[in-house]
């Protein structure tokens, strides 16, 4: 029973993913372009390897793509005027049930007069507010030296997002609804070295009380080295690489991730399993999504509270469950609709799943290779995972895309994860639970951030799941994009990504 429920699992979850391989959700619809504060990057939903933690369930969302580490003088604060939010679905119904909503707030020092200096002497001499974000070292105990304080509040919604009940997220130590969010690591002078960084960040990691759950939650915002790793260049170059390299498993390490001296902002929470789950419904489906004033008016006097006036409704402009969909799946006339719809309204969407491109264009890309898409249409793997999930294993009843998580299926700690996840418990498209890399506890039963998906997903969107040659010529070759995504990469404690990069080092770097 369960070798066919895996089974089930895999060819299902997988399957939707692999319609969308090749890049993280980065600038992935030409709208979000134009506010990359609110971009969502990356979704990460999985039960705590963290030893001593399998109870909980860990929530990451990461915003503000592609940071340049040394990005100032106002490096990457987030959008004080735009909500972001996690949202879970525990009932089926492709609609939330529990939603996390952040909300941030960028206070000037000095009671928004900001720092000053004394310029000139005597009756010459002025306080002049000065331009930068610090004017000396920061630490926890002593943020005198800090211009610009970044904090932020959270709620917890229980029903409809925007009309449910609504309560607040408390500090479990004082009890303040209001946290303070680490400054980006501008460099060594400003923070000292990695380590004393991340002895700052850590001090942001709250405990924390969620109303209406049992049990302490854990809670970080902050600066975080970017956690995805892709090929990125050569993938949207028309797949500008050699087949020999791409379809020989030998070189999944072959390439230094082109990402890795970037950096994104993250939201991460890790919820009490029971907060979370239903006690009939073992599986939660989870997204996240960031919204905008529908109205802006531009101040014309601007200042630093207020450069414009944000009105009326929320409206969705950025939304992200499995990876990958909105980058490379859903057509470039309806990547901005994507981004403003709900999981509710995803059959609109049925063509681009039912009828999927990438695997036809790596077979224009590669003929000469004898690259050969998938011939089965339409795709009924695809549809099932993009719209049902599996019933027994990551199904919640609903008709949407969004990550599903089983939380009762086993945690692998982080030293035994296979990076390609449940698709290690196949080969030639048959399950074999003997495999060494067998690992259930792998995307698609969520993910983490150790999971490469985008070979995974590349391998599966060539039919690594078919049935036979006839259906999929290619789907034995083990596809990669020659940068490899590994559990190593990250910490095995909360919250998992590693700190970022610096913007200086002291050295002229």
């Amino acid at each position: 029973m369960r070798a066919k429920k895996l089974a089930a699992a895999l060819t299902v979850a997988t399957a939707l993913g692999a319609t969308g391989a090749l890049a993280s959700s980065h600038r992935e619809a030409p709208f979000i372009t134009e506010m990359p504060k609110v971009d969502a990057t990356d979704f990460y939903m999985f039960r705590s390897y963290e030893s001593g933690r399998d109870a909980y369930v860990t929530l990451i969302a990461n915003y503000l793509p592609l940071q340049d580490a040394y990005g100032g003088p106002n490096y990457f604060s987030l959008d004080p005027d735009a909500l972001y939010e996690i949202h879970v679905d525990n009932t089926g119904d492709a609609v939330e049930d529990i939603t996390f909503q952040f909300r941030f707030t960028n206070t000037l020092a000095a009671n928004g007069n900001g720092v000053t200096l004394p310029i000139g002497t005597g009756a010459n001499q002025k306080n002049v507010a000065v331009p930068l974000v610090n004017v000396g070292p920061i630490t926890a105990a002593d943020r005198s030296k800090l211009n610009v304080q970044e904090s932020f509040t959270l709620k917890v919604v229980r029903g409809n997002r925007r009309t449910g009940t609504a309560a607040d997220v408390t500090n479990a130590s004082g009890g303040s609804a209001t946290f303070l969010k680490p400054t980006d690591y501008i460099g060594t002078k400003t923070f000292g070295d990695a380590n004393a960084y991340a002895a700052y960040a850590g001090q942001h990691i709250y405990s924390v009380n969620i109303p209406g759950c049992t049990g302490q939650a854990k809670l970080f915002v902050g600066q975080r080295k970017e956690s995805f790793a892709v090929n990125l260049g050569p993938i949207f170059d028309l797949v500008n690489a050699p087949a020999s390299v791409i379809a020989d498993a030998a070189n999944r390490n072959a390439v230094p991730n082109p990402l890795d001296d970037k950096n994104i902002t993250t939201l991460a929470l890790e919820v009490p399993i029971s907060c979370l789950r239903t006690a009939a419904q073992p599986v939660i489906g989870g997204w996240t999504s960031a919204s905008v004033r529908q109205a802006r008016a531009i101040n014309p006097k601007a200042t630093f509270t207020m450069p414009a006036r944000e009105g009326g409704a929320w409206a969705q402009v950025s939304r992200l469950g499995m990876p990958l969909v909105n980058e490379v799946v859903i057509g470039l006339k309806d990547k901005n609709r994507f981004n403003a719809s709900e999981p509710k309204d995803d059959a609109q969407f049925a063509d681009y799943v039912t009828h999927p491109t990438l695997p036809a264009l790596l077979e224009v890309l590669f003929t000469t290779a004898g690259v050969r898409a998938p011939t089965v249409f339409p795709r009924a793997d695809l549809v099932a995972a993009f719209l049902t999930g599996v019933t027994g294993v990551n199904a919640n009843g609903s008709t949407a895309e969004m990550q599903r998580l089983n939380v009762e299926l086993p945690v692998t700690a982080s030293a035994s994860q296979n990076n390609l996840g449940a698709a290690g418990c196949f080969k030639d498209g048959a399950l074999d639970t003997t495999l060494a890399g067998c690992d259930p506890a792998g995307f698609p039963n969520g993910r983490r951030p150790g999971d490469d998906v985008v070979d995974i997903e590349l391998r599966v969107s060539m039919g690594y799941l078919l049935a036979n040659d006839t259906q999929a010529p290619s789907r034995n070759i083990p596809f990669h994009d020659a940068v490899l995504q590994d559990a190593s990469q990250f910490d095995t404690t909360f919250p998992y990504l590693r700190t970022p990069n610096a913007g200086a080092h002291g050295d002229g770097t």
